[in-house]
């Protein structure tokens, strides 16, 4: 919830946005990616890249689902190509619109336009995030479920909360920086959606390991790492770090190298995380 209340420092969400980006950039292709190759070397003996293969599937899909957004919601106003950052082209067409002198009622129906296609795209953003998010967080609480001793389970208990604490802080940010006026009650929501998706893994994880049917959750761990890869690298550099956090007034620490440095900042963390899942 942090980032909520640091909503409006400038600053913050401008390096903010950039290491959140750092985060789930580490997070896809260290942490989901390894995982997914690993359980199908494990599951079947073909000498086939399928947890690459699904991670391209998962990135063509979610931009696929990025067109369909900017078609439906963009044919009704000015043409908007497939992947202009909203913020942008709304910020530079009111601009063209007060240069050419436009009566208020057009700027009006022009803003409302606008509006409309950047809160369904950050919509439609913060849902894919949100779910892809739950979705690991509940096999991450299988793996806790299905651990043969309490050694095992405390160890991966222990890894758990180490990528949940900075996949929060990163998820905050990524939200605030899709939807900025983001009300308190929805930031809640999601919030207590991404917590209770590990403990609702762990008692899916018990119920598995009593039923014994644990190669039908690899299968689909493996499935669903591998697609959550692509998700997360489409996000992470499509609407992060390309298009970061523009903010309305200067920010001194708004460089490429500071931008830089904050990127770096969110893998490592991944990185020296990773040390104790391996």
């Amino acid at each position: 919830m942090s980032p909520y209340f640091m909503k409006w420092n400038e600053g913050f969400l401008v390096m903010g946005t950039q290491f959140a980006g750092g985060v789930f950039l580490g997070t896809a292709l260290m942490h989901f990616l390894s995982d997914s190759n690993e359980t199908f070397e494990d599951l079947t003996s073909k000498a086939y890249p399928f947890a690459f293969m699904l991670a391209a599937a998962g990135y063509l899909m979610t931009m696929g689902a990025d067109c369909v957004v900017s078609y439906v919601y963009g044919k009704n106003g000015n043409d908007c190509s497939t992947h202009c950052d909203v913020e942008i082209q709304a910020n530079a067409s009111n601009a063209a619109g007060n240069n050419n002198g436009l009566s208020s009622e057009s700027k009006s129906q022009e803003n409302s336009t606008k509006a409309s296609l950047t809160s369904a795209t950050s919509f439609g953003d913060s849902v894919l995030l949100i779910a892809a998010l739950c979705f690991h967080s509940v096999f991450e609480g299988i793996a806790i479920g299905v651990a043969e001793t309490k050694a095992d389970a405390w160890r991966a208990l222990w890894t758990v909360c180490l990528h949940k604490i900075f996949a929060a802080i990163a998820m905050g940010i990524a939200l605030l920086r899709m939807m900025p006026d983001r009300p308190l009650l929805s930031s809640a929501a999601y919030a207590f959606a991404f917590a209770i998706s590990s403990p609702v893994g762990i008692a899916i994880g018990i119920v598995i390991d009593s039923t014994t049917q644990g190669a039908v959750a690899d299968w689909i761990f493996a499935i669903s790492m591998g697609l959550a890869c692509g998700v997360f690298v489409y996000v992470s550099i499509n609407h992060l770090l390309s298009k970061g956090y523009k903010p309305q007034k200067t920010v001194s620490i708004d460089t490429p190298h500071y931008r830089f440095l904050a990127v770096l900042f969110g893998v490592g963390v991944i990185a020296v995380v990773m040390i104790w899942d391996t």
